[in-house]
């Protein structure tokens, strides 16, 4: 309870005593700062952000990392390229060789037998039909019997059979040959060798056997992130993403992206429906047209690591720490129209008529 001013008569020396000043500064700043506190968390805005982490990868699957495989049997004899070598669409990687050297000069034996067997067989048919002529006239003239030329017509057909057996054998043997033509494996495209198998002439190969593995050129790099499912409802095509890559070196605030440095621009292209097997959904992010483009090879790679935020709607810091104490998901203050989306195929538009 207060004293009133008799008592202070009564007690002259707790009249005497005086609030100390460095009480009243620390009260005066714990009061200011109190005060700024409150309008740092009711009026500061905080942007929301969706957070997830991915990696580099592109949209055609001809972009992505492949193996070169072996087209034919046989024993790898010679490379042609070494482990992290740069190579051109067309460029040989390896030589296989079949296990019989002498296979190709049997099928040319073999291919010539068949074309003159196709020829026997041509001139027998032709000999045969005009045997068939010959028996209708001799028909129609009371000379033979019906079933003379009954018999000459199935021997045409029997000797045609034989001329498409011969035929489909020509083919056969034609189809072996340009296969073991393939004996030098080349470069699909543009790209990198990344790792060779250790194959000596001593190892045999299948077909389909990995001998290489291969990274194409870069053509249009994009980026996977994986994000949380209580974010994902509100993640659409279109919201716009901050990306850090690894390696480059970086400074971001998550609530105000205007002051971070060294991070780039993206655009949501499509978001999964299923989860992935680590439980989070993938978000598919293309380069931002009308912002600077992404780094280039060799400051970004093929499956390099990336952190990514999607940018959300703006709050208050306030009511951004009450959400997150309590673990509620990402506000929504305005409508899709509203909130700053870019159109899906903002990345294939230029940055000049962004």
């Amino acid at each position: 309870m207060s004293l009133r001013e008799e008592d202070y008569a009564r007690f002259p020396t707790l009249a005497a005593i005086r609030v100390p000043r460095v009480a009243s500064a620390i009260a005066a700043m714990l009061g200011i700062a109190v005060l700024l506190v409150g309008a740092f968390l009711a009026f500061v805005p905080w942007v929301q952000t969706a957070y997830g982490e991915g990696q580099i990868t592109t949209l055609d699957p001809a972009d992505r990392v492949q193996n070169i495989s072996a087209l034919v049997p046989g024993r790898v004899v010679e490379w042609y390229v070494r482990e992290g070598e740069l190579v051109e669409a067309g460029d040989p990687i390896v030589r296989i060789v079949d296990t019989d050297p002498a296979i190709l000069d049997r099928l040319e034996a073999e291919r010539t037998e068949a074309e003159a067997e196709i020829r026997a067989a041509t001139q027998a048919v032709r000999v045969a039909r005009l045997d068939v002529d010959r028996q209708r006239t001799l028909v129609a003239e009371g000379l033979a019997a019906p079933r003379d030329l009954e018999a000459a017509q199935i021997r045409v057909a029997d000797l045609e059979a034989r001329l498409a057996q011969s035929r489909a054998k020509l083919q056969g043997i034609d189809v072996r040959i340009n296969r073991l033509s393939l004996q030098v494996v080349v470069a699909p495209r543009a790209g990198r060798i990344l790792q060779i198998r250790a194959l000596d002439q001593a190892t045999l190969v299948k077909e389909g056997d990995p001998l290489a593995t291969f990274a194409p050129r870069q053509s249009q790099p994009v980026v996977e992130l994986f994000v949380q499912g209580v974010d994902v409802p509100l993640v659409e095509a279109g919201r716009r993403v901050r990306l850090q890559f690894e390696g480059w070196p970086a400074v971001q605030f998550s609530g105000w992206p205007s002051i971070a440095r060294g991070v780039f621009d993206g655009v949501v292209y499509a978001t999964d429906d299923a989860a992935s097997p680590n439980g989070l959904y993938r978000v598919l992010v293309l380069p931002a047209a009308d912002r600077p483009p992404w780094p280039e090879e060799p400051a970004i790679r093929l499956g390099g690591k990336v952190r990514g935020w999607v940018l959300m709607e703006t709050v208050s810091v306030g009511f951004e720490l009450w959400r997150q104490l309590n673990r509620f998901p990402l506000q929504v203050t305005r409508s899709v129209s509203e909130g700053g989306l870019v159109p899906p195929d903002a990345s294939s538009q230029g940055a000049n008529g962004a």
